[in-house]
């Protein structure tokens, strides 16, 4: 009798033959449903110099002193400018450290990292706010580059940019860096923690670094295919246990101030002395070279007493100026009636990874 049945079968060998591939199928669609062995997870091979690098074009914009306002809703507030000089500190990283005061600093750096089987730059950003110690990293997930602006964001390489993102666009000599969180997931879509928006004054300071590390240059400088695992973001409040903390970043150092003020005799206290390092003189003999604030590098506020200092740490290599203000008017600025160094310009060198000092005399009221 016929049948047009597509499994009538002729011979116990053809029904052998069937089930053979039905079998082989099968165990073929197993093995695409599921993971490959971690080990054999990703085979990327050893980064060279025409290696995609997801973001590299970040690394050769940053270098310089960049200065501009921040506006930020949170209880640091917003300020009129901040100023970041972002030198290289190996042939693939670039950052940058910062102080407002004794309780809030913040460390930039942006560097390769190997991960998801890919290479990309990373950003590591944070510090002490208000005492306490928040430091995030983020992974580059998008980029746009043009002959007229680059955009680069971003994102928390677990959470998302759900959790924490930063967009930073380059246009000519302006930089923006638009910073988004959900405030510690209260909110349901991340909202502004800071807007900076700068201008690059110098990059005269930068260049010995650049040529120092033939900078910039494709090799990993953390590997972060596990670093991760098992963590519900890349947010880190405690130093002890966070990939890349500021104790292991390499080539920079640090520079101790310290500040006396002989005159006036009497301090008050409730004032505040104002540290300036710059990377030019801020003085030609006695006159104030006001153009030259351009070149500052670091600076913060200090509680006024008799002796008081500083340390600046994680600074950069280089030959800097000292100059330190008792601000009287409370400007953070240098104003009739506030008190200086009349040694002005008290210089200070600093070599890769060591420690330098500096003694500035405050007492020359300036007129």
């Amino acid at each position: 009798m016929k049948t047009n049945s597509y499994f009538t079968f002729s011979s116990p060998f053809s029904v052998f033959k069937f089930t053979l591939i039905i079998s082989i199928l099968t165990l073929l669609s197993s093995c695409k449903d599921k993971n490959p062995p971690a080990d054999s997870a990703c085979q990327l091979e050893e980064i060279k110099s025409n290696s995609t690098v997801e973001g590299f074009g970040i690394l050769a914009k940053l270098p310089g002193i960049w200065n501009g306002s921040v506006y930020s809703p949170t209880p640091l507030g917003s300020f009129p400018e901040w100023i970041v000089d972002f030198r290289p500190i190996s042939e693939a990283q670039v950052s940058a450290k910062n102080e407002l005061d004794s309780l809030n600093d913040i460390f930039m750096s942006f560097f390769i990292v190997k991960i998801d089987c890919s290479y990309k730059i990373a950003f590591r950003n944070g510090g002490g706010f208000a005492g306490n110690v928040r430091n995030s990293y983020l992974v580059i997930d998008s980029v746009s580059e043009t002959a007229t602006s680059s955009f680069y964001r971003f994102v928390d390489p677990i959470a998302g940019k759900n959790r924490v993102y930063s967009d930073i666009t380059f246009k000519q000599d302006s930089l923006i860096m638009h910073t988004y969180t959900n405030k510690f997931n209260t909110v349901s879509t991340p909202q502004t923690h800071m807007i900076w928006r700068a201008k690059l004054k110098d990059q005269t300071a930068t260049q010995n670094a650049i040529t120092h590390f033939n900078f910039p240059q494709k090799k990993v400088v953390k590997d972060f295919t596990t670093t991760f695992d098992g963590r519900s973001e890349a947010i880190y409040y405690n130093i002890s246990n966070e990939p890349f903390p500021e104790s292991a970043q390499p080539y920079i150092g640090k520079s101790n101030v310290t500040v006396n003020i002989t005159n006036p005799s009497s301090i008050d206290v409730s004032k505040k002395v104002l540290i300036i390092v710059s990377t030019q003189a801020l003085f030609n003999g006695f006159n104030f070279n006001a153009a030259n604030l351009k070149y500052r590098s670091r600076y913060v506020l200090v509680g006024a007493k008799s002796t008081t200092g500083f340390t600046f740490n994680n600074m950069h290599p280089g030959t800097y100026y000292v100059n330190a203000i008792y601000d009287i008017n409370g400007d953070g600025n240098f104003s009739s009636g506030d008190y200086i160094n009349n040694n002005f310009d008290v210089p200070l060198t600093l070599n890769a990874s060591s420690i330098a000092n500096a003694t500035v005399n405050v007492n020359f009221l300036i007129p």
